[in-house]
């Protein structure tokens, strides 16, 4: 197994703060010790990927006593010379063996808070509460309104407004992987704080909720039907009606960590939340390697949902080193990988980066999507599905289509050529 990374669960150690489920908390580390025995030393990240190979740009500034903490994390600020009054706060979650140091100095997030003046809260998480330094997305125990690292990193944003003046009214949240998959949990369980967030590489809420199941949802990942997905987000706050955060997603085309498919499954979730169906209202490319933006939403450029598919990378953050106005990030440490700025594209569908840059173009009209009905092995001979583990999955999408055999039958709709999806009675 390679370098662990940052979507990695791990079992929480016999010294962590006082754990809710009794025998079953010891199950769990019981089975999440099995699977640290498996992966043998590749749990230990290399020293020189364990830490940020450039020098940071500046130290963060520790903050101590901002809550009752029940998750036990620690909190970091960055905040510019001339950070306004009512300015708006972004918080930022690491991905599994990092810290908030590491993501601050790669991540390209405070070139952009100094540049348009907003705060950023880093939370961090340590080894005594998750082995592997991992956000515990997948824990029922840290997912839950007013519990555990869900609670404590709201009590950061709220100490933000008080100590900082930040506008509350402008809370965002951004994560990578564990931190992506937390940012899933953030925006369900405190949508009322949270007007926007985006997931990296990440996971949706409700999936994961012990480590068994965490590997699972990782890869090859879940596949539940949109209304599903969003009663797992009002569950997650009984009653609330709205409005609810906007969500933008972006994953790398190539992740072999946090299947792809996860991408279209938070689409899923985050556009069932808003009424919406799953058929992009618009679409276009960004930047030089043609990363693909579908949004979903009546308002070009303020979209409800939009989903940002990075071709040719891995798991990571995309970053774009240089000093351009679209630039940011490095590369010296693992999970930052060279491709586009996603924080400068995060930054403007936050709405914090002023009105004046103008949206990218629409893509032109696309041919009329081609539909073809046939058993999955019949799609897997054709190219149009691959099979692993003895199910097919649609190219493309990676949508389960069930056991690879002659006796599943699936309509699928290719839209763009090459991307498959299982047709909804859009096919002719």
């Amino acid at each position: 197994m390679p370098y662990v990374t940052p979507s990695h669960p791990a079992p929480p150690p016999p010294a962590r703060r006082p754990r809710r489920g009794g025998r079953w908390s010891r199950t769990v580390s019981t089975l999440a010790a099995a699977v640290t025995l498996a992966t043998g030393a590749a749990l230990v990240p290399p020293a020189a990927e364990a830490q940020a190979a450039v020098a940071p740009a500046a130290a963060l500034e520790r903050v101590a006593n901002f809550g009752a903490n029940p998750g036990a994390l620690t909190m970091y600020v960055h905040r510019s010379a001339a950070l306004p009054a009512g300015a708006p706060v972004v918080v930022a979650l690491h991905g599994c063996t990092q810290s908030a140091q590491i993501y601050a100095d790669n991540s390209g997030l405070n070139t952009f808070a100094d540049r348009h003046g907003f705060l950023v809260v880093y939370a961090e998480t340590t080894t005594a509460n998750n082995a592997n330094k991992c956000f515990n997305w997948f824990q029922p125990g840290d997912t839950r309104r007013g519990q555990g690292e869900a609670a404590s990193i709201r009590q950061m944003v709220a100490h933000a407004t008080t100590a900082y003046g930040t506008d509350p009214a402008k809370a965002h949240v951004t994560g990578l992987s564990a931190g992506g998959a937390m940012t899933s949990v953030m925006l369900a369980a405190y949508p009322e704080v949270f007007a926007a967030g985006a997931v990296v590489a990440g996971i949706p809420y409700g999936c994961g909720v012990d480590v068994v199941s965490a590997f699972s949802c990782m890869s090859p990942g879940a596949d539940r039907t949109p209304a599903a997905w969003a009663q797992a987000v009002r569950d997650a706050h009984p009653g609330f009606a709205g409005p609810w955060p906007r969500v933008a997603i972006w994953h790398g085309d190539n992740d072999a960590t946090v299947a792809p498919r996860n991408a279209d499954e938070l689409r899923d979730q985050w556009t069932a939340v808003h009424g919406l169906g799953q058929t992009p209202s618009r679409t276009s490319t960004l930047g030089p390697n043609n990363t693909r933006r579908s949004e979903y939403g009546p308002t070009p450029g303020q979209a409800a949902v939009e989903v940002d598919k990075v071709p040719g990378i891995g798991h990571g953050t995309p970053v774009a080193p240089g000093t351009g106005p679209e630039q940011c990030g490095a590369t010296g440490t693992q999970h930052f990988i060279a491709s586009i700025c996603s924080s400068y594209w995060i930054t403007r569908f936050f709405g914090l980066a002023g009105t004046t840059i103008p949206e990218p173009p629409v893509d032109p009209p696309t041919e009329p999507a081609a539909c073809w009905t046939a058993s999955n092995y019949e799609h897997v001979r054709a190219g149009r599905a691959t099979t692993t583990g003895g199910y097919a999955y649609a190219k493309g999408s990676g949508q389960n289509l069930g056991l690879y055999n002659t006796f599943v039958t699936h309509t699928l709709k290719e839209s763009p050529a090459g991307h498959y999806t299982i047709a909804t009675g859009s096919c002719p």
